[in-house]
């Protein structure tokens, strides 16, 4: 099962050190996608992953930012294809799946596919990572009111019409979450499929901290959640100030009706400023509510301008 010969399929491979394992990552998706083209986004490595990835015949951009978001910024905006497969270049995941997921896009008209993860090797899926996927897909879910099972797989197909409405504002690991967030934002037709997942091979070594990068995609949905749902973010604290304001105007209020007194000014003053302190949070949240539609409006342009992904269309999307 190959795509369509008049497709452009570009395979994307972002490394960081990976001279262990991208030249079997890069042979594996020149079997499975023949006449796709495989590119490498080397970002800074100190080790020859370059120029054995140049060895077996991918095409090397070297990215100069450190960070994983830095080098899939760079390579949606450079590499222009109908069809992208995102991989990581560390030979975790099964490039045989490639056809598949990338038949399943053009089926039905999708604009992204995800590899989820599916493995028996404790040693590929430590039972902390997978734990963490779980609590940040739940949060996202709780955020965006749907989400995908493995959140977090850096395996995925995209449209053209994705890749190019794609804002790519993070700079590191927290890549997959925003990922996730632009098709749920926008409502885009969006799949998943299981797929094999193995563990490193001997001499590769992840350059994942469960938490630091946990904290990093935790902050991520957080911002995300500020600047995609403001009117829920900032209405939260306004409720908190509100109902903190209330609960300490109470005995104030209680004690004047009793003598005509406020004998505890400061308490009185710290219900105002609270009080206040909330109608600007609600204020802020109306108007930042406004802003975000529109912007989502603009990314829904953007995302409109290119054709929805068939294995009927012509090269190009023309």
């Amino acid at each position: 099962m190959s795509s369509p010969d008049f497709l452009l399929v570009a395979v994307l491979i972002p490394c960081y050190n990976e001279a262990a394992t991208v030249e079997a990552v890069v042979r594996n998706f020149q079997a499975a996608l023949p006449g796709a083209s495989i590119y490498v986004f080397d970002n800074n490595s100190s080790d020859a992953t370059a120029e054995l990835a140049r060895g077996v015949g991918a095409v090397v951009v070297q990215v100069a930012d450190r960070g994983k978001g830095n080098v899939v910024r760079r390579m949606f905006a450079d590499v222009d294809a109908d069809v992208y497969v995102l991989v990581d270049g560390d030979d975790t995941y099964d490039a045989s799946a490639a056809p598949i997921l990338v038949s399943k896009l053009l089926a039905n008209g999708l604009d992204m596919v995800v590899a989820t993860r599916r493995s028996e090797e404790q040693e590929a899926y430590r039972l902390g990572h997978r734990l963490g996927n779980v609590a940040l897909t739940q949060c996202v879910g709780s955020i965006f009111g749907r989400t995908f099972t493995d959140m977090l797989s850096g395996y995925r197909v995209f449209s053209r019409r994705y890749v190019k409405s794609f804002p790519a504002h993070s700079k590191s690991f927290e890549i997959e979450t925003e990922l996730t967030v632009h098709a749920l934002e926008l409502s885009m037709p969006v799949a998943e499929l299981a797929t094999e997942y193995k563990s490193r091979p001997e001499g590769s070594v992840s350059k994942l901290n469960t938490y630091r990068d946990g904290f990093r995609i935790l902050m991520m949905i957080v911002k995300l959640f500020r600047a995609e749902r403001p009117l829920a973010f900032y209405s939260t604290g306004f409720l908190a100030c509100a109902l903190s304001a209330i609960a300490l105007a109470i005995p104030l209020f209680t004690t004047y009706m009793e003598t005509g007194l406020v004998p505890r000014l400061p308490t009185a003053i710290l219900c105002t400023s609270l009080m206040l302190f909330a109608t600007i949070l609600l204020v802020c949240g109306i108007i930042l509510d406004a802003v975000t539609h529109a912007r989502a409006e603009i990314r829904r342009l953007a995302y409109l301008s290119y054709p929805a992904p068939s294995s009927r269309s012509s090269a190009g999307g023309e």
